[in-house]
């Protein structure tokens, strides 16, 4: 069917379902517009510090807000959910815990391909359009166009939240000047009086609906370049890379199924790591290990550096 017979409704649809082959575990479409209430919420927590040394946040907010400062005459904004919750989970006895999105190989390419195919496909349709791909590496509100889009809510931990698979999530983005069919209705926010991630963090990081990132063991463990402040000694659990405590303890996450992701499964000697090999790695082990992985956002030296914290040994 070539353009000019498909209704927005029928190009929607065709999309959505040319996302589920892709393996998308869903996929939303919305208008292309100035997020002002986001931008507000966004801008009270960066006065507040609350991005801690991420100073990337403060940089480039006008496209943040705005999508059609990233894809000229943008009209629609695609989003999708890709599920990276494991069939197997690490052996958590004698051992240091990772993140479970960092389990198999970096996710931002993976995901970006698929989008890059999707975009092909949307293209035999429509003849050229004009577009962009986002998958967590450009200045673009990612949980904010997931709601837009009727893909979830946001949770008391700030997780986008889907009903159908709870938050174990990537989200990606394609931004076009395509003319699409809109959710009208977003999905109303489902945490009720639970406040089960607050009361689980270990170092106080979360209030209702906001993250202090100052506070976060994710920030700590990659993202921050200096030395993990002392205040935080003994209350990291175990994690060396990442942390899933708020979101492993959300009763959203009843929901979810394994992936079937193969690039998402981690090496066998990844399964068989514990404490001691993890302390005893040398560069060439890490590089061996875990080049074209998450674990590459750290580096060598701050992975040791949270391994020798977590471990009492720095």
């Amino acid at each position: 069917m070539h353009a000019e017979f498909l209704t927005k409704k029928l190009l929607s649809n065709f999309i959505k379902d040319e996302a589920a082959n892709f393996g998308f575990f869903d996929c939303g479409i919305s208008l292309a517009r100035h997020l002002e209430d986001d931008e507000k919420r966004m801008e009270i927590w960066l006065s507040e510090k609350k991005n801690a040394d991420m100073s990337y946040l403060e940089r480039n907010k006008e496209k943040r807000y705005n999508p059609s400062l990233l894809v000229e005459n943008a009209k629609s904004v695609i989003t999708v959910l890709y599920n990276y919750f494991p069939e197997k989970i690490i052996e958590t006895e004698d051992n240091f815990k990772i993140s479970k999105y960092a389990y198999g190989k970096d996710y931002h390419n993976i995901i970006k391909d698929k989008l890059r195919r999707l975009a092909g496909k949307i293209q035999e349709k429509t003849s050229n359009f004009n577009f962009r791909v986002f998958v967590d590496s450009a200045p673009v509100l990612d949980r904010a166009w997931a709601r837009q889009s009727g893909l979830g809510f946001t949770g008391k931990n700030t997780s986008l939240i889907n009903k159908k698979g709870g938050s174990y999530f990537f989200i990606g983005h394609i931004i076009c000047d395509l003319e699409l069919d809109y959710e009208n209705k977003s999905v109303a926010g489902s945490c009720g009086t639970c406040t089960k991630c607050i009361q689980a963090c270990p170092t106080d990081a979360l209030e209702p609906f906001k993250l202090d990132a100052n506070k976060c063991i994710s920030y700590l463990t990659i993202e921050n370049k200096g030395d993990i402040p002392d205040e935080f000694e003994g209350k990291m659990n175990d994690f060396i890379f990442g942390c899933d405590i708020c979101t492993d303890i959300c009763p959203w996450n009843r929901f979810a199924k394994p992936n079937e992701e193969q690039d998402f499964k981690p090496k066998n000697e990844l399964l068989e790591m514990r404490k001691q090999d993890w302390i005893d790695m040398d560069k060439p082990k890490f590089k061996e290990l875990f080049k074209g992985t998450a674990f590459e956002r750290a580096g060598f030296e701050g992975l040791k550096r949270n391994i020798n914290f977590v471990s009492g040994t720095k």
